[in-house]
């Protein structure tokens, strides 16, 4: 069971990247965004819904495993931001592009509630809210972005 959690948590080994993990994390999503991107919009909502859960049952687990609160190595929390970033969004490589670098902005500027829920939820939930409320706004973006350019 630890390998299973370490391999969704550090999203297929990326998690170990030396450096800029949740970066390499977020570009190992794209894949996983390119094929679900196929589905119908509210079966992309539903399959969303489900990875939140089970993302941040893997993060809750693999923080215990890892003997770390957030750890670097734990990235499944960047891929779900991404999908929610990538909401509605065409699977076209320019998309694609901008949404990696909105996600990342955001991710790593913490914008409220982002900061709240990273530095008060201290479990699973807490690792992937952060980066959903990132993906929120870089969703928000893309939105603007593609109804106007």
């Amino acid at each position: 069971m630890n390998l299973f959690i370490k391999l969704f948590a550090t999203w297929g080994g990326s998690g170990y990247s030396p450096f800029a993990s949740g970066t390499v994390g977020t570009l190992a999503a794209i894949p996983l965004y390119i094929w679900l991107a196929r589905l119908s919009l509210p079966l992309y909502l539903v399959t969303l819904v489900a990875f939140f859960f089970f993302a941040c049952w893997v993060s809750g687990k693999a923080e215990i495993i890892f003997n770390e609160k957030d750890s670097g190595k734990i990235v499944i929390d960047e891929v779900i931001g991404y999908l929610v970033t990538m909401i509605a969004i065409p699977a076209d490589w320019r998309y694609i592009g901008a949404g990696f670098l909105f996600f990342r902005f955001f991710d790593i500027i913490k914008p409220p509630p982002a900061r709240w829920f990273d530095q008060k939820i201290k479990n699973g939930y807490g690792v992937v809210l952060d980066d959903v409320a990132a993906g929120v706004y870089a969703w928000l973006c893309m939105l603007v972005m593609t109804r106007f350019l």
